[in-house]
């Protein structure tokens, strides 16, 4: 096949100015056929996990990288050629497992010794070495290396761990110098003598080896947001005691007499938000380090917090300031739903003004949490739980939350923040006057 007849299609700019994206899952594999728009792979951004659809139909015959890779925008990420193609890349070829195999061989494109077109090397002056074990006599020990061992399967290191077995000492006999499982068993066994002498004190403790979480995607899109936040925004956090009480009540009322509306919590505390911005419009704002101005907008666009599989995300409710309290609810489910099944697009995780974090969901009554850069201001809602509070000079039990404000100190001081979170409190122990539009 002539390199005219394959198209390679490259990873495309997926928008929002993503750089790169992980492969999470192929759908597909080398020697499939495939249509035109078929969802062929999918992948996460800092943003989402999105389905890339190819752009061509026919074979596959490469599959540029495997699931876990990192790609940049424009990579190579699949090679499509005319349906019925023979010449699959045999570095697209699946392998099996090390113990399934029973070769210790997991290198892609290596295979097991065993396929067609890929004959064992002999060794010159005599025949390839049997895989059998040797004779049982005692060898002596691999003479360490100088370079770092290659091992590339799991299973070859656990053992190798089990077993106290230094790599370092093991001769290998995979291609390219791997360590395979044969080399380590053999290592095992020649070393159990020792090992049963060893055995007889008292081993300690074995220590927990650590693990290494790679920071990608959407895990590593919310570190760097929250470092330049830290390294830029001078924040502080202002916080007040409210009596819930009439909050929860008014909920329970329209949840009982406008079900249909669905109406919670969560929808009244986003209202209250947006009429708390209308009066002190200041937090609703940015700062433009590069031209020293506060960017104060007319609009607000109410991003809130919630807990996904994949990590906390902050999905944006756009224009929150022309809708009903029952439309913000809508939409707050919406984006919810869509946020907890992966399916939130890109776009609805940019261009917040203000964020709610409702963090009394989890069971916690304070917090200072970090702003959602480049916003100027986070309001934080702590558990709702009874307790004594003192109302008409009498000691009563209440429904009471804790609220918290952080905000950037660059765009206001304590004055406008303390008005805001007390106005905010107030509505929240008579929220009546807003239940007027629903």
């Amino acid at each position: 096949m002539t390199a005219a007849t394959r198209q390679v299609f490259r990873l495309p700019d997926l928008g929002e100015g993503l750089t790169e994206a992980e492969i999470v899952e192929w759908k597909v594999a080398a020697g499939d056929t495939v249509e035109v728009d078929q969802v062929v792979v999918e992948v996460e951004t800092a943003k989402a996990a999105v389905e890339v659809p190819v752009p061509y139909g026919g074979t596959v015959l490469r599959l540029h990288a495997e699931a876990g890779a990192v790609l940049a925008v424009g990579e190579p990420l699949i090679e499509v050629g005319p349906a019925g193609a023979p010449d699959v890349h045999p570095d697209a070829a699946r392998y099996r497992e090390e113990e399934q195999a029973g070769s210790g061989n997991v290198l892609i494109g290596y295979g097991t010794g065993h396929g067609p077109g890929r004959r064992g090397r002999r060794r010159a002056g005599g025949p390839k070495a049997p895989a059998a074990a040797p004779a049982p006599v005692a060898p002596a020990p691999a003479p360490r290396r100088a370079d770092a061992p290659r091992v590339i399967s799991p299973l070859v290191r656990r053992i190798a761990r089990e077993h106290g077995l230094d790599l370092g000492a093991v001769a290998p006999t995979g291609p390219r110098g791997v360590i395979l499982r044969r080399d380590v068993e053999q290592a095992v066994a020649a070393a159990g003598p020792a090992a049963e002498t060893a055995a007889e004190a008292p081993a300690p403790a074995a220590r927990p080896m650590p693990e290494r979480i790679p920071l990608r995607g959407l895990r590593r899109a919310v570190a760097d947001k929250l470092t330049r936040s830290r390294a830029e925004i001078p924040d502080a956090t202002t916080w007040v005691d409210a009596d819930a009480t009439a909050l929860v009540e008014a909920k329970d009322a329209l949840r009982r007499s406008r079900p249909e509306l669905g109406v919670g919590l969560l929808a009244l505390l986003a209202r209250i938000c947006v009429a708390a911005l209308r009066e002190f419009p200041e937090l609703n704002s940015s700062v433009d380090t590069g031209r020293q101005e506060i960017v104060r907008y007319g609009h607000v666009n109410l991003g809130f917090a919630a807990q996904t599989d994949r990590g906390l995300v902050v999905p944006v409710v756009r224009d929150a300031h022309l809708m009903t309290t029952a439309q913000i609810a809508a939409e707050l489910a919406g984006l919810t739903g869509l946020a907890r099944s992966g399916g939130l697009p890109p776009e609805a995780l940019t261009g917040g003004t203000f964020t709610l974090n409702n963090y009394g969901v989890f069971g916690v009554d304070g917090s200072t949490p970090i702003i959602n850069h480049p916003e100027a201001a986070l309001l934080g809602v702590g558990r709702i739980i009874d307790r004594p509070w003192v109302v008409d000079g009498a000691v009563v039990p209440r429904k009471m939350t804790q609220l918290s404000l952080t905000f950037d100190h660059r765009v206001c001081d304590g004055g406008a923040a303390g008005g805001f979170l007390r106005f905010v409190a107030d509505c929240v122990e008579n929220p009546a006057v807003l239940l007027t539009n629903l």
